[in-house]
């Protein structure tokens, strides 16, 4: 089970219990920036890293806001998430 909790620079993740990621980002004028994501290693492979994405787009769309992404790793899976595309900025 993974639960995510938003803090005021960052979305930390967490697997049954264990801190297991976090993404930096950063709130201004109308966007969400990215600007980094990472998963230990010891919980690579269980998809944590699109649940971090998952909560970044949710917060975003909540707040109105377009997504800026200076982490590939996050850009590439909004990119390739047909439900999230429509969120990043141009």
């Amino acid at each position: 089970m993974t639960e995510v909790k938003q803090n005021e620079k960052t979305l930390d993740l967490f697997y049954e219990g264990q801190k297991a990621g976090f993404m930096e980002y950063e709130r201004k004028e109308g966007v969400f920036v990215i600007t980094h994501t990472e998963v230990s290693e010891e919980f690579g492979g269980k998809g944590l890293g699109k649940e971090l994405v998952k909560a970044a787009v949710e917060s975003a769309k909540k707040d109105d806001l377009k997504i800026v992404s200076y982490c590939p790793y996050a850009k590439k899976m909004i990119e390739k998430t047909p439900e999230f595309k429509d969120i990043l900025a141009e």
